[in-house]
């Protein structure tokens, strides 16, 4: 958005009544609660599937395998 949008949309703002600024407020952070919730459920989403693809699986079998000789080395801190 360039500037001249954005000033054109804060003198906007200051022309409406101070109940209507603070509706318009409330209506951008929940809008905002809602994207940032919705970007959220995404990733999680997103891990679940890697979670439970046999590759991924797989690919994580061998890994734990490849490190278990550095795992018996005594220098594990758990």
């Amino acid at each position: 958005m360039n500037v001249a949008t954005l000033s054109d949309i804060e003198n906007s703002i200051t022309q409406l009544s101070l109940s209507e600024q603070l509706r318009l407020m409330e209506y951008l952070a929940r809008r905002i609660r809602q994207q940032t919730s919705r970007s959220q459920d995404e990733i999680e989403d997103g891990l679940a599937a890697m979670a439970n693809d046999p590759h991924i699986q797989k690919e994580i079998k061998q890994i734990n395998e490849e490190f278990a000789v550095t795992e018996m080395d005594g220098l594990e801190t758990a």
